[in-house]
């Protein structure tokens, strides 16, 4: 396993170019071609190495495949190329697909309550029911959206973010809540643009919620900020924030607390007046030790993706400790 890993460290392409957009990593084993489905894997072959790209706009043809019985403990959701070989919903789904947007994976649909999430510490990370001494975890009552990860991300537990009182993140992939109208399936890959955020504080540990919309939601046109889903979606962010703060009550756990004012950010920096912009800028300036001069507006929802990507990306290389999160 540790050879596998291994063999799947991240290079810097030296052809990386300066863009206005962040360079975000990505795995390359994709070819471009024509038609309706226009992206797949390079004659189904995987490469060993995962490149930084300027303009990521590659999105995989997987196929899910269910082991086990859902609602059991060994019910696992796994990832395949179009060979028939397992990927990592986590480590080999791009982010980024350019303009704004990114690929979201669906771990718990819409209206439903078992507990499901990708399993970080096993191989090919897949999709399971969570577990708590042995039993199946379900929340207290249906979450009212879809909800799932951003794939190459990772919230560093041993980096503590000022803007949200010192806390930590907590080992796992950003989170994302989409708000859209269609229930989906347990491992869909939605291409998503991210609308706000919300910094929940889960016992000390800072976790992040990304509220997205699929690109495919009729109203997805019509909103791109706070202020649009307050107006077409009016009392969503309330409700989020509120079922996040809530949910761990019926078991006799205190509310989950919320940064930021206790309020999702909006995508403008400049709303918060005490609030210290970290750029989006190219990886590759960070590697190269250069630093661009900030704008007045940076989207606050595409910084904690951009940073979080980051923090992954040294995951994968091994510049911090993976402790027992599989790389594979």
């Amino acid at each position: 396993m540790a050879a596998a890993a291994a063999a799947r460290m991240v290079s810097v392409a030296g052809s990386s170019t300066v863009a206005s957009s962040s360079c975000l990593l990505l795995k390359a084993p994709f070819a471009l071609k024509h038609g309706r489905n226009a992206l797949s894997f390079n004659n189904g072959r995987r490469l060993s190495k995962r490149l930084f790209s300027c303009n990521a706009i590659y999105n995989p043809q997987v196929q899910i495949k269910h082991e086990g019985q859902p609602e059991t403990l060994d019910y696992r959701v796994f990832f395949e190329d179009t060979s028939g070989k397992k990927i990592s919903p986590w480590h080999d789904i791009p982010l980024h697909l350019g303009d704004g947007v990114f690929n979201f994976i669906v771990e718990i649909p819409k209206e439903s309550s078992a507990k499901m999430e990708v399993a970080t510490d096993e191989p090919y990370t897949p999709i399971k029911q969570d577990t708590k001494k042995g039993k199946l975890r379900y929340y207290p009552y249906n979450i009212n959206w879809n909800y799932g990860l951003l794939p190459q991300t990772w919230e560093d537990p041993s980096l503590a973010n000022s803007e949200v009182e010192g806390a930590f993140g907590d080992n796992d992939p950003v989170d994302v809540v989409e708000i859209g109208e269609t229930r989906r399936k347990i491992g869909d890959i939605l291409k998503v643009k991210p609308l706000a955020a919300l910094a929940m504080i889960d016992e000390g540990e800072l976790d992040w919620k990304i509220v997205a919309i699929s690109l495919d939601d009729p109203r997805a046109s019509l909103v791109n900020d706070v202020d649009d889903v307050e107006k077409h979606f009016p009392g969503t962010l309330t409700a989020i924030r509120d079922w996040f703060r809530d949910y761990k009550i019926p078991d006799g756990k205190p509310a989950n607390k919320f940064g930021l004012g206790n309020k999702a950010a909006n995508k403008v920096c400049t709303d918060f007046v005490s609030f210290s912009p970290i750029p989006i800028v190219p990886i590759s300036f960070f590697l190269l030790g250069f630093l661009p001069a900030l704008d007045d507006e940076q989207e606050y929802a595409l910084k904690v993706i951009t940073e979080t990507n980051e923090s992954w990306a040294k995951l994968v290389k091994r510049s911090i400790p993976a402790g027992e999160l599989s790389l594979a």
